[in-house]
Protein backbone atom coordinates (compact mmCIF):
# COMPACT_ATOMS: atom_id res chain seq x y z
CA UNK A 1 0.00 0.00 0.00
CA UNK A 2 1.49 3.32 -1.09
CA UNK A 3 1.32 6.23 1.30
CA UNK A 4 1.03 9.72 -0.12
CA UNK A 5 2.83 12.50 1.68
CA UNK A 6 1.75 16.09 1.10
CA UNK A 7 4.54 18.35 -0.12
CA UNK A 8 5.79 21.00 2.32
CA UNK A 9 4.34 24.46 1.96
CA UNK A 10 6.79 26.72 0.26
CA UNK A 11 7.88 27.54 -3.28
CA UNK A 12 6.37 25.17 -5.80
CA UNK A 13 8.50 22.05 -6.11
CA UNK A 14 10.93 23.16 -3.41
CA UNK A 15 12.18 20.62 -0.90
CA UNK A 16 11.67 21.36 2.77
CA UNK A 17 14.89 22.52 4.35
CA UNK A 18 15.97 20.56 7.41
CA UNK A 19 16.30 22.40 10.72
CA UNK A 20 18.09 21.61 13.94
CA UNK A 21 15.63 21.98 16.78
CA UNK A 22 16.74 22.25 20.40
CA UNK A 23 14.07 21.55 23.02
CA UNK A 24 15.29 22.26 26.53
CA UNK A 25 14.30 22.78 30.13
CA UNK A 26 16.39 24.67 32.65
CA UNK A 27 15.82 24.93 36.39
CA UNK A 28 14.01 28.17 37.24
CA UNK A 29 16.69 29.17 39.75
CA UNK A 30 19.15 30.73 39.38
CA UNK A 31 17.65 32.85 36.59
CA UNK A 32 21.10 33.61 35.15
CA UNK A 33 21.12 30.09 33.65
CA UNK A 34 18.10 30.90 31.48
CA UNK A 35 19.67 34.18 30.46
CA UNK A 36 22.91 32.41 29.54
CA UNK A 37 21.12 29.96 27.25
CA UNK A 38 19.02 32.72 25.70
CA UNK A 39 22.13 34.83 24.96
CA UNK A 40 23.94 31.83 23.50
CA UNK A 41 21.02 30.99 21.20
CA UNK A 42 20.68 34.64 20.16
CA UNK A 43 24.40 34.72 19.42
CA UNK A 44 24.00 31.69 17.17
CA UNK A 45 21.14 33.37 15.33
CA UNK A 46 18.57 30.81 16.46
CA UNK A 47 14.87 31.57 16.37
CA UNK A 48 12.37 30.51 18.98
CA UNK A 49 9.47 28.40 17.79
CA UNK A 50 8.00 28.68 21.30
CA UNK A 51 9.36 28.85 24.85
CA UNK A 52 12.43 26.64 25.20
CA UNK A 53 12.24 25.43 21.58
CA UNK A 54 14.81 27.01 19.28
CA UNK A 55 15.71 26.28 15.67
CA UNK A 56 18.54 26.86 13.23
CA UNK A 57 18.91 25.80 9.60
CA UNK A 58 20.61 22.41 9.60
CA UNK A 59 24.31 22.48 8.78
CA UNK A 60 27.51 21.23 10.39
CA UNK A 61 28.15 24.51 12.25
CA UNK A 62 24.70 24.74 13.79
CA UNK A 63 24.79 21.08 14.79
CA UNK A 64 28.15 21.48 16.48
CA UNK A 65 27.08 24.65 18.31
CA UNK A 66 23.75 23.20 19.45
CA UNK A 67 25.36 19.93 20.59
CA UNK A 68 27.76 21.97 22.69
CA UNK A 69 24.91 24.05 24.11
CA UNK A 70 22.90 20.89 24.83
CA UNK A 71 25.87 19.58 26.82
CA UNK A 72 26.11 22.86 28.75
CA UNK A 73 22.39 22.76 29.54
CA UNK A 74 22.67 19.24 30.96
CA UNK A 75 25.59 20.42 33.09
CA UNK A 76 23.25 23.11 34.48
CA UNK A 77 20.99 20.28 35.73
CA UNK A 78 18.68 20.91 32.81
CA UNK A 79 17.46 18.64 30.05
CA UNK A 80 17.84 19.10 26.33
CA UNK A 81 17.07 17.20 23.16
CA UNK A 82 18.54 18.12 19.80
CA UNK A 83 16.58 16.99 16.75
CA UNK A 84 16.94 17.15 13.01
CA UNK A 85 13.54 18.10 11.66
CA UNK A 86 11.76 18.81 8.39
CA UNK A 87 8.82 21.17 8.47
CA UNK A 88 5.70 19.45 7.22
CA UNK A 89 3.51 22.56 7.40
CA UNK A 90 4.36 26.16 8.21
CA UNK A 91 7.79 26.37 6.64
CA UNK A 92 7.05 29.80 5.19
CA UNK A 93 6.34 31.01 8.73
CA UNK A 94 9.65 29.69 10.05
CA UNK A 95 11.55 31.16 7.12
CA UNK A 96 9.81 34.48 7.64
CA UNK A 97 10.75 34.58 11.34
CA UNK A 98 14.33 33.59 10.51
CA UNK A 99 14.57 36.26 7.79
CA UNK A 100 13.11 38.88 10.09
CA UNK A 101 15.75 38.06 12.72
CA UNK A 102 18.53 38.54 10.16
CA UNK A 103 16.96 41.76 8.86
CA UNK A 104 16.87 43.06 12.46
CA UNK A 105 20.57 42.25 12.80
CA UNK A 106 21.34 44.12 9.58
CA UNK A 107 19.37 47.08 10.92
CA UNK A 108 21.52 46.99 14.07
CA UNK A 109 24.60 47.08 11.84
CA UNK A 110 23.21 50.17 10.10
CA UNK A 111 22.60 51.83 13.49
CA UNK A 112 26.15 51.08 14.59
CA UNK A 113 27.52 52.40 11.29
CA UNK A 114 25.61 55.65 11.77
CA UNK A 115 27.10 55.91 15.26
CA UNK A 116 30.58 55.19 13.90
CA UNK A 117 30.28 57.90 11.23
CA UNK A 118 28.86 60.36 13.76
CA UNK A 119 31.85 59.66 16.01
CA UNK A 120 34.25 60.47 13.18
CA UNK A 121 32.32 63.69 12.47
CA UNK A 122 32.79 64.69 16.11
CA UNK A 123 36.54 64.20 15.75
CA UNK A 124 36.55 66.45 12.67
CA UNK A 125 34.45 69.08 14.46
CA UNK A 126 36.81 69.01 17.45
CA UNK A 127 39.85 69.05 15.14
CA UNK A 128 41.03 65.93 17.00
CA UNK A 129 43.37 63.91 14.76
CA UNK A 130 45.51 61.58 16.86
CA UNK A 131 46.97 58.13 16.39
CA UNK A 132 45.24 56.97 19.58
CA UNK A 133 41.84 58.01 18.21
CA UNK A 134 42.66 56.40 14.86
CA UNK A 135 43.57 53.13 16.57
CA UNK A 136 40.38 53.18 18.63
CA UNK A 137 38.29 53.70 15.50
CA UNK A 138 40.15 50.91 13.68
CA UNK A 139 39.28 48.55 16.52
CA UNK A 140 35.63 49.65 16.42
CA UNK A 141 35.44 49.11 12.66
CA UNK A 142 37.09 45.69 12.95
CA UNK A 143 34.46 44.67 15.54
CA UNK A 144 31.69 45.94 13.28
CA UNK A 145 33.10 44.03 10.30
CA UNK A 146 33.48 40.86 12.38
CA UNK A 147 29.87 41.10 13.57
CA UNK A 148 28.69 41.66 9.99
CA UNK A 149 30.67 38.60 8.85
CA UNK A 150 28.95 36.48 11.53
CA UNK A 151 25.54 37.63 10.36
CA UNK A 152 26.39 36.86 6.73
CA UNK A 153 27.53 33.38 7.73
CA UNK A 154 24.14 32.57 9.23
CA UNK A 155 22.14 34.46 6.61
CA UNK A 156 21.56 31.37 4.51
CA UNK A 157 18.53 32.78 2.72
CA UNK A 158 19.66 36.30 1.77
CA UNK A 159 17.65 38.43 4.19
CA UNK A 160 16.60 41.98 3.30
CA UNK A 161 19.11 44.60 4.36
CA UNK A 162 22.24 42.62 3.58
CA UNK A 163 23.41 44.81 0.68
CA UNK A 164 22.57 48.02 2.51
CA UNK A 165 24.53 46.88 5.57
CA UNK A 166 27.46 45.89 3.32
CA UNK A 167 27.42 49.34 1.70
CA UNK A 168 27.27 51.00 5.10
CA UNK A 169 30.30 49.05 6.33
CA UNK A 170 32.14 50.09 3.15
CA UNK A 171 31.21 53.74 3.81
CA UNK A 172 32.62 53.43 7.34
CA UNK A 173 35.82 51.95 5.98
CA UNK A 174 36.18 54.77 3.45
CA UNK A 175 35.47 57.39 6.12
CA UNK A 176 38.12 55.84 8.36
CA UNK A 177 40.64 55.94 5.49
CA UNK A 178 39.93 59.65 5.05
CA UNK A 179 40.31 60.20 8.79
CA UNK A 180 43.60 58.28 8.77
CA UNK A 181 44.90 60.45 5.94
CA UNK A 182 44.07 63.52 8.01
CA UNK A 183 45.85 62.05 11.06
CA UNK A 184 48.94 61.42 8.92
CA UNK A 185 48.78 64.95 7.51
CA UNK A 186 48.66 66.39 11.03
CA UNK A 187 51.73 64.37 12.08
CA UNK A 188 54.52 66.72 13.18
CA UNK A 189 57.56 66.93 10.88
CA UNK A 190 60.52 64.73 11.83
CA UNK A 191 58.41 61.87 13.25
Amino acid sequence: MAVSVAPPDGPEGAQARPWHVLVYRIPSEPTRLRATVWRRLKGLGAIYLQNSVAALPANANSERALRKLRHEITEMSGTAVLMLSSVLAGESTILSVYQEARADEYEEILDRCRDFLAGLEKEYAANHFTYAELEENEVDLAKLQSWFDKIITRDEFGAPGRDTAHDSIAACSQALESYAARVYAEEPEGH
